[in-house]
């Protein structure tokens, strides 16, 4: 059948408790017609299908029938909002990534940059992301309370980001801001502000980097460019932009919803403390019960499909939601509880399919050091507001909160302090 009803809108309530309207969709069946909030830069106001269900999310994210290629998706969007100046910089010079192509334009793509995400590579940055952590929370202040997020969970994944691709610690202040205002920006101007920016700086940056090459990730797509062709000089902003935001957005989400959760849940950080084995899969309990991401990237159909019981028609655009699909009671038992002995298998947080996220072993490693750090250093944090306080941020794409107050309740001791006074006695 093809739905005909009014399409929910994605608003505020939506956006601030997700879950519930999750529920009370997936009991209805797989795919739903829904509105994007009004306000949202680039597809404000626009009607989508919004697919729900774990098997279903699942299945759709391999489905090569709905594409992300860009080109597609930029058309339908300008039939929607013929007005493109408050958008065209960020479609144009940020997004022509692996993430809106399809093979074999991905294939190209994320070959270039496959062999500096292997878990092989990564885990030899542990060191390098140990002590960026300790330096982080050694110079958390002494008046206690502090805002996690903005403390730790992100300069950390930014810090670790940079240093990949070999940007100078003075130069990576801005990145906060940029990525706030691409991700969950309050406006189209906010985003095209951002979007400028973030064009200028990373296109100064490769210039940098073409007169004097460096041993990183973005030197190496430079050469990939100059040398060998293997891109165009589009491509490889929007790929740096994406390393960029994708590099840091998962991890500082997965800290921060992880945190929430487990301070919501004390007997879980307990376990945490008593066992240290259980990390790994604690980090992918955090993943499946407040995934960073709530859904995934647009999708296009590019044929009449079938959802669940629900015709696709061919141009519809389609979300998938990976929250929704990772708290599915038909796949995960008792999904809305934390618990980190849970065997999470399977959840796709990161994906599924050819889009499965690039990053992934970075996220978990950044995560699982961070998480670890946390508890030796504050094994007495709690919350320092009421939870039902926390608030949100305003994104279809992302899930996470605007700020995350805790009390560290630092144990004291003469070491600590003296590391803190920068070692002076």
């Amino acid at each position: 059948m093809i739905q005909d009803s009014a399409p929910l809108e994605l608003d505020d309530a939506f956006m601030q408790d997700p879950h519930s309207v999750y529920t009370r969709l997936n009991a209805e069946g797989s795919a739903h017609r829904v509105m994007m909030p009004a306000g949202v830069p680039v597809c404000g106001g626009l009607p989508v299908w919004l697919i729900t269900g774990y098997e279903e999310v699942r299945s759709a994210l391999a489905d090569p029938r709905l594409s992300t290629d860009l080109n597609r998706t930029d058309r339908l969007f300008a039939q929607n909002e013929p007005d493109r100046n408050k958008r065209g910089a960020f479609s144009a010079a940020l997004a022509t990534h692996m993430l809106h192509s399809d093979p074999p334009d991905h294939t190209r793509l994320r070959k270039l940059v496959n062999k500096a995400f292997t878990s092989r590579a990564i885990e030899k940055l542990r060191p390098e992301i140990e002590q960026i952590t300790g330096e982080l929370l050694a110079a958390l202040p002494d008046d206690d309370t502090v805002d996690l997020l903005d403390a730790f969970a992100f300069p950390l994944p930014i810090r670790v980001i940079c240093l990949l691709l070999g940007v100078p610690l003075e130069e990576q202040e801005n990145f906060k801001s940029w990525s706030k205002a691409l991700v969950s920006g309050d406006s189209p101007a906010a985003t095209a502000a951002a979007s400028t920016a973030m064009i200028e700086y990373l296109g100064e940056l490769i210039e940098r980097k073409r007169r004097t090459p460096t041993d990183d990730v973005l030197a190496a797509l430079v050469s990939a460019r100059d040398v060998d062709d293997r891109l165009t000089e589009t491509e490889l902003v929007s790929m740096a932009f994406l390393l960029f935001i994708g590099g840091h957005e998962t991890t500082v989400n997965t800290l921060g919803n992880g945190t929430l959760h487990l301070m919501r849940n004390l007997d879980q950080w307990e376990a945490l403390r008593q066992d240290r084995a259980l990390l790994p899969g604690a980090v992918e309990e955090f993943l499946r019960l407040e995934s960073p991401l709530k859904h995934a990237t647009f999708r296009c159909a590019t044929e009449d499909l079938r959802i669940g019981d629900t015709e696709i028609p061919a141009g519809d655009f389609v979300l998938l939601a990976l929250a929704s699909a990772n708290r599915d009671p038909e796949r995960f038992g008792d999904p809305h509880t934390l618990d980190v002995r849970r065997p999470t298998a399977g959840h796709v947080a990161f994906g599924h399919g050819i889009h499965y996220c690039l990053g992934a072993p970075l996220a978990r490693m950044e995560a699982q050091v961070a998480f670890g750090a946390l508890l030796d250093t504050f094994p007495a944090m709690r919350l320092a507001i009421d939870p039902d306080d926390m608030r949100w941020r305003t994104s279809t794409l992302i899930r996470g909160l605007h700020s995350l107050p805790v009390r560290l309740n630092r144990p004291w001791s003469p070491g600590a302090a003296a590391v803190r006074r920068g070692g002076r006695g």
